[in-house]
């Protein structure tokens, strides 16, 4: 597990932006019954997760006029419970951090997996969501 010096700035990069936290598999599950949608960010150390991916959920998020109900993120590596739960809502794809995925009354209606947000700008990143949001929201 990470040390909370590491995760914590990253941690509240979302959650300063109105992103809730998903600690526990109870929090997901709970989180993930409610009707409407939910975007789960799936946030990490790596690179790619600061340089792109979670500069392009806020911007996605602030640049966007239909939003989801419910904005969430849970960090691998450090919030192992909760993170093993979402993952098993996101099957058959595999585990990947960071990923983002939009949920619609419990179900996955769309998902950006690690290997689509490598090598994409956060404008890219933020494009996508949108159209996303603007399908499922």
């Amino acid at each position: 597990m990470y040390p909370i010096e590491i995760v914590q700035p990253m941690k509240e990069e979302l959650t300063d932006s109105g992103f809730s936290e998903l600690l526990t598999s109870d929090d997901v599950n709970a989180t993930l019954q409610k009707k409407g949608t939910t975007l789960v960010m799936i946030n990490s150390v790596c690179g790619c997760s600061a340089g792109t991916a979670r500069p392009g959920v806020l911007m996605a998020v602030a640049n966007s006029q239909k939003k989801p109900d419910n904005l969430t993120t849970s960090f691998a590596g450090y919030d192992l419970d909760a993170v093993r739960k979402v993952r098993e809502h996101l099957l058959p794809y595999p585990p990947s951090s960071p990923s983002i995925a939009l949920f619609k009354d419990g179900q996955l209606v769309h998902i950006v997996e690690r290997h689509q947000i490598e090598g994409r700008s956060a404008q890219m990143i933020a494009h996508n969501l949108i159209s996303a949001f603007n399908e499922y929201c």
